[in-house]
């Protein structure tokens, strides 16, 4: 017998393997919380075959009471076995029959550690598929658009396009420059270093001159419009999203893809270039300086830039800037437009962003690359 804040239960076993359950008192929330362990655990170790439950002495019953029930009746068709409540109050037997305990269905066995992990990888893949879906669809969305605004320019909003583009561009002119000027002065200090060995100090220009011109001056100016526009767009259109001002939008009639990211993507294309070749001048003028200390006379410096700077190398690299600038702006406005609600919704966009686009920029760069050894570039 055990009586805790009006509440008690018996029970009583018999020779023929039967049981009977007596309750008494209340069963509402706080006292059914006291049995429930208690005669849970006495009917999945006695398991009889039939159970009866004598509620006739139940003065109150609410929803954790029917819960309690309905968990006897779950715990016996476990076992296999039966069970018949008795004396229930009508009170009781509506709440029943409101909540359809006979309707219940069970929740799905835990799966074992093997099964959980072949449903991840297929959860996990589809999931991928599911966003490279998306991904191209967004792209070719794009592009549409971007196709049928040039061919009516009218249609597009060139007042916001050029605000974006003073933020992309010339705002970023001192990090670009200061960038490219460390970089090619490291270039050349180490080349430098490694090269007066064999008296070549010389040939640093021509090496760090193919070296901006080819790889480092796309990529680094492709990486810090990333890290600087891409996570922009990302939080603007996030924060966006959140407030619900693109439904808003999309209410009035208003297409998100030519109102919002054609304009980015279009700034983006068009500052990207200039912004790598004043990261290209500045890294020239930081080998210069280095080549200077080394005593290279500026004459035979500049002789040396003219003739190891070819028009392919040069316009090979600005090629793979629209690339990159379409990844840049691309990826930082779907990400903005894919954010969720919650209070980091923006800034894992944000994040999403910065590390998509510069995964997407080194990974086409090493197509760039064998595209440009094919073809003898």
């Amino acid at each position: 017998m055990d009586d805790t804040d009006n509440i008690a239960f018996d029970f009583q076993p018999d020779q023929n393997g039967r049981g009977r359950l007596i309750l008494r008192g209340r069963l509402d929330r706080e006292t059914t919380a006291s049995i429930w362990r208690p005669t849970t655990h006495l009917l999945r170790h006695t398991r009889v075959p039939r159970l009866l439950v004598q509620a006739d002495q139940v003065v109150y019953c609410d929803g954790a009471g029917v819960a309690l029930l309905d968990e006897y009746r779950r715990i016996q068709k476990e076992h296999r076995g039966q069970i018949e409540i008795q004396g229930l109050p009508p009170q009781c037997r509506q709440l029943m029959a409101l909540f359809g305990t006979d309707q219940l269905v069970s929740p799905p066995p835990v799966p074992g550690p093997v099964t959980g992990f072949i449903r991840g990888i297929g959860e996990r893949a589809a999931g991928s598929v599911r966003e490279v879906v998306r991904e191209v669809s967004f792209t070719g969305e794009v592009f549409v658009k971007l196709v049928r605004a040039l061919a009516r320019p009218r249609t597009l909003r060139w007042r916001d396009t050029l605000v974006i583009a003073e933020k992309t561009g010339p705002n970023a002119l001192g990090i670009t420059g200061a960038l490219g000027f460390l970089i090619g002065l490291i270039l050349a200090f180490q080349s430098a270093a490694a090269m007066r060995q064999f008296g070549a100090e010389i040939f640093v220009a021509d090496l760090v001159v193919v070296v901006l011109f080819r790889e480092l001056g796309p990529l680094i100016t492709a990486v810090l419009l990333t890290s600087r526009s891409a996570s922009a767009f990302a939080a603007e259109l996030g924060t966006m999203k959140v407030n619900e001002e693109i439904d808003a939008l999309v209410t009035l009639g208003l297409d998100p893809v030519q109102f919002l990211v054609l304009p980015r993507i279009i700034a983006v294309l068009c500052v990207i270039p200039l912004l790598t070749v004043f990261n290209q001048l500045f890294g020239l003028i930081g080998c210069g300086l280095v080549m200077s200390l080394w005593n290279v006379p500026t004459e035979i410096y500049l002789d040396r830039i003219r003739y190891a700077a070819t028009l392919t190398d040069f316009f090979g690299g600005l090629v793979k800037t629209f690339f990159f600038g379409a990844l840049v702006a691309g990826i930082g406005c779907l990400r903005g437009l894919q954010t969720r609600t919650g209070p980091t919704a923006v800034g894992d966009a944000t994040t999403r962003a910065v590390v998509n686009g510069i995964v997407a920029i080194i990974a086409v760069d090493g197509v760039f690359a064998v595209v440009y050894y094919v073809l003898g570039i």
